[in-house]
């Protein structure tokens, strides 16, 4: 029997820069992803499309999969040979139940690896400003779980934690909060001693509650909290002022979605999560290589005619170069060309092929890249626009408006639009869990657009790079706006005046 393997992957507590890189590497190679409901959107984001998900749910009081029939599947995936792994929030040995998953799995000879991962009961108090152990205060952490059926008592000894005089945190007690306090309380511990519930720590949900533990479960009840959240019991609550800091960001709290081509890394995405923002990343491009493409074949055997090649994306950059290897073209035969490129991102492609465009214009978009073409070529010069198949006319339309200039509009890639089956976007919009959609190119709009079929669009706020982008949204019927310039910088200076706004609209109700 051919043998599968089955990864224990702990996903963190939500911020996917808190997923660890090996687990990272693990999800990447996955074939079978069997994920509950403590993951991460960020971190389902980076599922590959490859995998088959199995949502195991999870969610307290409703769980989609017993724990026996979780393992079971763990078990008969491994066993037809695939690559598991089972995701799961925080570390899957802190009450996760991670040694019951493996005992099956142990005992039919299953080969495991456990993927440790970033923690709640540490990683949301340092985001809340919460040291949980500090010199001057505690010497002890102490990691308890608040859950209990209905009706029973707490197994825990109360007195004992007390006596610790350390940091108490309690996972899974939110529900059982007062019943948590007045425990302490009777065991000895002051009414007085600090205590704070953390909601959502990590992510943009994050709120924290800080009181005492004979006022605690009043205020949750005054301010409201939503799970999944956390206790944290000690002096070491009274320095989360003092030490805040995630709050101090200016997108902080504020969820985003991206819309990205599959398997690039995305620049704006990592300068908003810079400032603080939770950044869900939606592969929903894709860009396929047209194969056996003999009009560019001909073109790159043909470079002297060129006296420009313009390019409109990175993408069009990177497949260029690589077509020119498939077809054993000398770089040297680009010596006689001039370049242009419709932008920052497109250039800082070029220069890592060793080439500084000559032209870029001041606007950012197709026609203004046609318009300076138009203005700069000379009379009856050759253009060469290798592209997206189906790209924006407008380039076209002011490339001919120049003195008699020949375009040959070659088509590299096509581009394909796809939805992530494990997250549901659209839910997402409706609850109002997502403050805003950043779009980089109207491609990126009609991707979400494809992505997201059934949604209310008014749901959705855009924030757009630029005209073309803008108006692909406002076509959609999003509350649309644009960055005063066309680069990644101003796009993210655009959310935060978003947040900044909505925060303001919020204070005056």
């Amino acid at each position: 029997m051919n043998t599968g393997k089955v990864w224990l992957v702990g996903a963190g507590p939500g911020d996917a820069g808190l997923l660890t890189r090996k687990a990272e590497k693990v999800l990447k190679q996955a074939e079978v992803v069997v994920y509950d409901r403590l993951v991460g959107d960020g971190v389902l984001a980076m599922i590959p499309k490859t995998a088959r998900t199995i949502d195991v749910g999870k969610n307290a009081g409703n769980h989609t999969k017993k724990q026996e029939e979780i393992n079971q599947i763990l078990l008969e995936e491994a066993g037809k040979g695939y690559r598991v792994v089972r995701l799961k929030g925080g570390d899957p040995f802190l009450f996760g139940r991670g040694g019951e998953e493996l005992e099956l799995l142990v005992q039919q000879g299953i080969p495991f690896e456990v993927v440790p991962g970033v923690t709640s009961p540490i990683a949301v108090p340092a985001y809340n400003g919460i040291p949980v152990t500090h010199r001057d205060f505690c010497s002890s952490l102490h990691i308890i779980t608040g859950h209990k059926k209905a009706g029973d008592d707490y197994d825990i000894d109360f007195e004992a934690l007390v006596r610790t005089k350390g940091t108490l945190v309690f996972l899974m007690g939110v529900s059982a909060l007062a019943d948590i306090c007045q425990s302490l309380t009777e065991a000895g511990m002051e009414p007085g001693m600090p205590a704070a519930v953390l909601q959502q720590g990590t992510t943009a949900g994050q709120k924290r509650i800080v009181a005492t533990v004979s006022t605690l479960p009043d205020e949750v009840e005054r301010q409201g909290i939503e799970t999944p959240a956390i206790i944290v019991v000690g002096k070491v609550c009274t320095l989360a002022k003092e030490f805040e800091w995630y709050e101090k960001l200016p997108l902080s709290g504020f969820k985003v979605v991206i819309t990205r081509p599959k398997d690039l890394n995305s620049q704006s995405a990592e300068k908003l999560r810079r400032k603080g923002a939770e950044v869900l990343e939606l592969p929903a491009i894709e860009t396929k290589v047209i194969e056996e493409n003999k009009k560019l074949e001909n073109c790159l055997k043909n470079l002297d005619d060129y006296q420009w090649i313009a390019f409109t994306s990175p993408t069009g950059v990177r497949i260029f170069f690589e077509q020119m290897q498939i077809f054993h073209c000398d770089i040297r035969n680009l010596m006689g060309c001039k370049f242009a490129a419709v932008g920052k991102g497109t250039c800082n492609v070029l220069q890592q092929h060793g080439i500084y465009a000559d032209l870029v214009p001041e606007i950012y978009d197709g026609a203004s890249l046609g318009m300076a073409l138009a203005e700069n070529c000379s009379p009856k010069d050759r253009i060469l626009l290798p592209r997206a198949c189906g790209g924006n006319m407008q380039i076209l339309e002011e490339i001919r408006k120049g003195p008699d200039l020949v375009v040959d509009d070659v088509p590299t890639y096509t581009t394909i639009y796809e939805r992530a089956e494990y997250l549901d976007e659209q839910k997402l919009f409706e609850k109002g869990k997502i403050d805003c959609a950043v779009f980089t190119s109207a491609g990126a709009v009609k991707g979400f657009a494809e992505a997201t079929k059934g949604l209310d669009y008014s749901l959705v706020t855009a924030a757009c790079i630029g005209k073309q982008t803008k108006a692909a949204a406002d076509i959609c019927g999003m509350k649309t706006y644009m960055a005063k310039e066309a680069t990644m910088d101003s796009l993210v200076d655009l959310v935060i005046e978003m947040k900044e706004k909505k925060v303001q609209e919020q204070e005056r109700k």
